[in-house]
C-alpha cells in the first residue's frame, strides 16, 4: 500500500499543512552504536517524501548508508500538541538537481539562506549532498 496522508481528517489535513509550511524538522537516524542522531533540517515536502540537503562527510549520511530506517518530526505546540511524526526510509540522492536549482526550496528558505551570510549558489556548494525521506506512516495527534 503506498504511503499518502489522508487531509479528508482534521489531523492529517493539519499534518499536510504544517509540512508544506514548515521550516525546520528533525530527521532522525541511528548511530552504528544504535543509538537516535536527531538532527534539524530544512525540507522540502512533496506530497509523499521530502527533499533535504546536507553538508558531506556529516554523520546523518553514514547512519543513512548503514541503516536507512529513520523519522522525520516537526515540532510540538506550545504544550506539547500537534505531534507530527513520519517514519519511513531516507537515502543519498545523487539524481537530484543542487538546491539552487529547486525554485520552491529557494523560495522557502531564501531568507535562512541569507541570513547565513550565502547565496542560493553557495549553500548549493555548501549542503551538497541531497538526501530524499520517502514516508511510509504518518502518526500524531
Amino acid at each position: 500500500m503506498a504511503f499518502a496522508i489522508d487531509t479528508g481528517t482534521p489531523f492529517g489535513a493539519r499534518a499536510a499543512a504544517r509540512l508544506a509550511q514548515e521550516t525546520v524538522a528533525w530527521l532522525v537516524t541511528v548511530s552504528p552504536q544504535g543509538r537516535p542522531q536527531p538532527n534539524p533540517v530544512w525540507f522540502l515536502w512533496q506530497g509523499t517524501s521530502a527533499l533535504i540537503y546536507s553538508q558531506s562527510d556529516r554523520p546523518k549520511l553514514r547512519n543513512i548508508a548503514a541503516n536507512p530506517q529513520v523519522a522525520l518530526h516537526l515540532d510540538t505546540r506550545d504544550g506539547g500538541d500537534d505531534v507530527v511524526i513520519l517514519s519511513g526510509v531516507a537515502r543519498i540522492a545523487p539524481e537530484q538537481p543542487p538546491a539552487d536549482r529547486v525554485a520552491e526550496y529557494v523560495h522557502k528558505y531564501r531568507r535562512g539562506i541569507a541570513g547565513l551570510d550565502m547565496t542560493p549558489e553557495s549553500f548549493a556548494a555548501e549542503y551538497s549532498v541531497p538526501v530524499v525521506f520517502d514516508a511510509r506512516r504518518l502518526r500524531g495527534y
